[in-house]
């Protein structure tokens, strides 16, 4: 493929580990990690951290530095222990081709997270001990109970999330280089949509200035921001494991969970989190005035209230401990969650039959949920024949019969 043609992240990916933007402490670790691998207590680096941060191009071009050979396997493509020992399981212990050096890269670990693996996790974790060459393994979120065992085994090496200012400066050097025209405010608001992710961003600039070699405020604009959900208990950890009050503040910008539920996680795991009485202390006083923002925007609406909750709840948070606790914590949900879940799944069955009802009615739903629905429900527990011809009538499904029998 001529090089005009090659994408921009192929075509600008980098070729040494010192233009691998923010991430020095991470590949320094990995360095020392390789160089030293006789002295390493264990066999195996996990390089843990969010996408398009760096993690598997640190670890080519560290190789090629180090004149080594590199045996890559992407973790999705080999599920099962039989895969694995197949493509994997001879190279832990035999010599490289031509008596050089050799790193393995297991990409993607996540991709063995699922029921279908088949052995496939248990079966690297056995390769780890007999490795007598460096064996590293990538993941984005290494807390899940499941790499418990893995966690235990490899030497864990974070890649941070990237700030937008990096980010930035990756997008303005392809720009000069391909001579697209921009504005400084509009790239680095492309930067920050690209939520964290380098890759994600230089893609971003392609798509957009592919025919017009431009820039624009109106194309930005239809970008729209970048639609990742993250997951609650990655926020959590963005906010217990960092003492960085820039990386906690968007811990909870695309996860799933209303406000109350987020307050609800950090109420039951900040005491497993934080153990020092004073750290643990200044993160409840930051919850606690949280909640009662909370409770005056209920009361009054005032909804400007909303950035001060996240700024307690996130970056408050964070900054309240001295230090970054070392200790890992399966962070579970409390039982109120699973009580509100509960009220939540009988409100939506009790709202779908009023739906029903109000359809056949020619009424609202609010009608039939106060006037309708409670008079419908005691015919039909008493009255066997009525119960069948509203059955039909509705089309009710077993859950929805349930409901109205209770």
């Amino acid at each position: 493929m001529p090089i005009s043609m090659q994408p921009f992240t192929i075509k600008y990916q980098p070729k040494k580990t010192n233009e691998i933007m923010g991430q020095d402490t991470a590949i320094k670790k990995l360095k020392n990690f390789v160089v030293d691998f006789k002295k390493q207590r264990k066999n195996a680096a996990l390089l843990y951290g969010p996408s398009g941060v760096g993690k598997t191009i640190s670890v080519h071009t560290l190789a090629n530095e180090l004149d080594l050979e590199i045996l890559e396997v992407n973790a999705s493509d080999v599920r099962n222990s039989e895969q694995i020992n197949s493509m994997i399981g001879s190279a832990v212990w035999q010599m490289s081709l031509f008596s050089k050096g050799k790193i393995i890269l297991v990409d993607e670990i996540d991709g063995l997270s699922g029921t279908k693996d088949r052995g496939g996790l248990l079966a690297i974790t056995k390769l780890i001990e007999k490795s007598s060459f460096p064996l590293i393994l990538t993941i984005t979120n290494p807390w899940d109970y499941k790499f418990n065992k893995l966690r235990r085994k490899t030497e864990m090496i974070e890649f941070a999330p990237l700030d937008y200012l990096p980010i930035f400066e990756i997008l303005k050097n392809i720009c000069n280089n391909e001579k697209i025209k921009f504005e400084e405010i509009i790239l680095k608001g492309l930067a920050r949509r690209a939520g964290n992710d380098a890759r994600a961003a230089i893609n971003d600039l392609e798509i957009l200035t592919i025919e017009a070699k431009e820039l624009t405020k109106k194309s930005l604009e239809e970008l729209g921001e970048r639609n990742q959900q993250d997951t609650i208990l990655n926020a959590l950890f963005k906010i217990f494991k960092t003492t960085d009050p820039n990386v906690a503040i968007g811990a909870f910008d695309n996860v799933k969970e209303n406000l109350d539920e987020q307050l609800l996680w950090l109420d039951e795991n900040l005491p497993k989190e934080y153990t020092n009485p004073e750290d643990l202390a200044k993160a409840y006083d930051k919850l606690s005035k949280a909640d009662v923002f909370n409770r005056r925007i209920r009361r009054w609406q005032h909804y400007r209230f909303l950035v001060y909750i996240n700024a307690l709840i996130t970056a408050g948070i964070a900054v309240s401990k001295k230090e970054k606790y070392n200790h890992h914590i399966q962070y579970k949900p409390t039982g109120k969650l699973l009580k509100l879940w509960w009220a939540k799944q009988k409100s939506m069955k009790k709202k779908a039959i009023a739906e029903k009802i109000a359809e056949k009615t020619h009424t609202s739903t609010k009608e039939a949920l106060k006037a309708t629905l409670p008079y419908l429900q005691v015919s039909f527990k008493k009255n066997k024949d009525f119960r069948n011809e509203l059955i039909n009538e509705l089309d009710l499904s077993k859950e929805e019969v349930e409901w109205l029998k209770k």
